[in-house]
């Protein structure tokens, strides 16, 4: 068993989150805020001597560790998928949890956010993208404290798994190991390399996704938004997350910040290969991409059934170039599962909610930073059964299932068709727990909550929509949803392993 070898990766992952708390604590000295000091560097110091330890124990270490070791470490891979390598092992992800754990210490240490199974709650939803916020007054936080709650989003939104593979220098023919890392935090059934060698894969990614943060931040500075502001919202953009920075949400901010805000967080929502794609001048690869086309179909036809949809039957006096402003801001807003809102969709009537629901399930596409079942999945159902109804009809004949004219293995239908049933079991056992919660919500209301924390999207309709929080809810509900956002994060399996530890541990 190779103990140290697992603690000194942790020990760094520890590291580089160390290093992330230095900007926000930098923010919180130059604005002042003495509790927002006092919580990061109280935090930082508990980092650096548990770092510490574990990097000393550690020294030693080799490389190799045993399969079930691995399930502590990092999180559960898929296995079988088209272009990459065979996988036999899964992984648990409790550096998330880890992770999740001390990146809330700040919130509470300072007093800010003062429980905290709340603090664990918002910085949760921080890293996992999901922007579903218990906190009521947000201008009462600290700068510091409110750039850690964005900049989290941005760390997690390409997973702290690729960032990890990205700055550590590679060691010998280690392509196996690090592609089951970065596998257990790839959202998406299918995740392949875009060049030979992994690292240089997610060097190349991590450079396109800052490039189009860096992109975002300009628009969004040409559009008059404060430079603060403009950064926070890029960073909640990118990673698909969603925390506002005021209590007025986007209302305040120009039509062209809301604009350039609908453009990027469609952007972020498609898949990242498919941008180096474009970069290499590809484009053919890229039109003809399945999963990218139909997204792009959902969302285009959304805008029109709900702008149909609203004509004439809103209360306010909005013009039709507001209507679609509005409707295509959420509709990207939601089906990326960004959560930012310039319009109280829980007002709008039944047909257009009953959309939104819809597509806070969806999701965007594989390999993006968006949450949701993804609409590659989506793709692979129909042509199974597709599939399933042709061979009904003509039993002697052999059809295999392509998409983007590769042809997908049983085992890869298999995984995403087990993820679906998964995936509305956890839906309805979460949402049992959340209905028994003393407060009482509506059925929509703890229905949505429980899909809007599990999806990574942030509001819902009823008591948790736009215009409000969960801050109702009971410590019992929150600790729920806490774990429903890191099971949607890592697509359900890493979590579920810790529970299957010691059995693991018996057959390896």
């Amino acid at each position: 068993m190779n103990r140290k070898r697992l603690i000194r990766i942790l020990g760094t992952i520890i590291l580089v989150e160390f290093a992330a708390m230095l900007p926000p604590l930098g923010i919180s000295m130059y604005t002042r805020d003495q509790s927002g000091v006092r919580g990061f560097l109280l935090t930082l110091l508990i980092m650096l001597i548990l770092s510490g330890i574990m990097l000393l124990y550690s020294r030693n270490a080799g490389r190799k560790m045993s399969t079930w070791e691995d399930v502590i470490c990092t999180g559960l891979a898929p296995a079988g998928s088209p272009g990459t390598v065979p996988l036999r092992r899964t992984r648990l992800g409790c550096h998330w949890v880890a992770l999740s754990v001390l990146g809330a210490l700040p919130l509470f240490l300072s007093g800010q956010v003062p429980d905290f199974v709340d603090s664990l709650f918002e910085i949760t939803s921080g890293f996992t993208t999901t922007g579903a916020s218990v906190i009521s007054d947000i201008e009462k936080l600290g700068k510091g404290v409110i750039f850690w709650r964005s900049f989290s989003h941005w760390l997690g939104g390409m997973g702290v798994l690729a960032f990890f593979l990205a700055i550590l220098p590679a060691k010998g023919n280690d392509n196996g190991y690090a592609m089951n890392l970065l596998l257990s935090e790839s959202p998406g059934p299918m995740v392949s390399k875009i060049v030979p060698r992994l690292k240089e894969s997610t060097e190349i990614l991590y450079m396109i996704y800052i490039g189009l943060t860096v992109l975002d931040i300009i628009f969004l500075l040409i559009a008059k938004m404060p430079v603060f502001d403009a950064f926070c919202i890029a960073f909640g953009t990118a990673g698909t997350g969603g925390f506002a920075v005021l209590n007025s949400g986007f209302a305040t901010y120009t039509v062209l910040a809301q604009n350039v805000t609908t453009v990027f967080m469609i952007l972020f929502g498609i898949n990242f290969s498919l941008f180096y794609l474009l970069l290499i001048r590809r484009f053919r690869n890229v039109f003809r991409d399945e999963e990218v086309r139909l997204y792009f179909g959902i969302i285009f036809v959304s805008i029109i059934v709900i702008t149909i949809n609203m004509i004439g039957k809103t209360q306010d006096t909005a013009t039709l170039g507001e209507t679609v402003k509005n409707v295509a801001f959420t509709v990207g807003s939601i089906i990326t599962t960004t959560g930012f809102s310039t319009a109280d969709f829980d007002g709008w009537n039944s047909l257009s909610k009953a959309i939104l629901f819809l597509l806070m399930i969806v999701g965007a596409t594989a390999g993006s930073t968006g949450g949701g079942l993804k609409v590659s999945r989506l793709l692979v159902l129909y042509k199974a059964h597709k599939r399933t109804t042709h061979n009904r009809l003509y039993p002697d004949e052999v059809k295999v299932i392509k998409l983007n004219g590769e042809m997908l293995s049983e085992r890869t239908i298999v995984s995403v068709e087990s993820y679906l049933v998964i995936y509305f079991i956890i839906i309805a056992i979460s949402f049992i727990l959340v209905s028994a919660d003393p407060v009482n919500y509506s059925f929509e209301t703890n229905l949505s909550a429980v899909i809007a924390t599990f999806n990574n999207i942030g509001p819902g309709f009823g008591k948790v929509g736009p215009t409000a929080n969960f801050s109702g809810y009971s410590m019992f509900s929150k600790i729920v949803m806490t774990v429903d956002m890191l099971l949607g994060r890592l697509e359900i399996y890493p979590i579920l392993a810790l529970f299957a530890f010691n059995s693991l541990r018996r057959k390896y």
